[in-house]
């Protein structure tokens, strides 16, 4: 069993408040977990209003699935989430 997590750093341009951060992540944790099968949840920077730190973890039987998945998560927030920036991202696998 191989076991990927992904922590994406991002930058939330124009967010004025703890509310509009939420109103920001909200869709788009729920888009990542339909599109891609994984788990997500933000897990730095709560109290900020314009920066949050997301995971994304899978699980699979082959390390070359799981770097895959991950990594065209982290390509489709960039490509598709024009809300926010993606600053810097993290792979573990276990």
């Amino acid at each position: 069993m191989i076991v990927g997590a992904c922590t994406i750093h991002l930058y939330l341009p124009g967010v004025a408040s703890l509310k509009e951060k939420r109103g920001t992540l909200k869709p788009l944790i729920t888009q990542l977990r339909r599109q891609f099968e994984v788990a997500v949840a933000e897990v730095e920077h709560h109290d900020v209003w314009q920066s949050s730190g997301i995971a994304v973890v899978t699980v699979s039987t082959e390390t070359a699935h799981v770097y895959a998945v991950l990594e065209k998560a982290v390509r489709w927030i960039e490509e598709n989430y024009y809300q926010v920036e993606v600053i810097d991202w993290d792979l573990e696998l276990r």
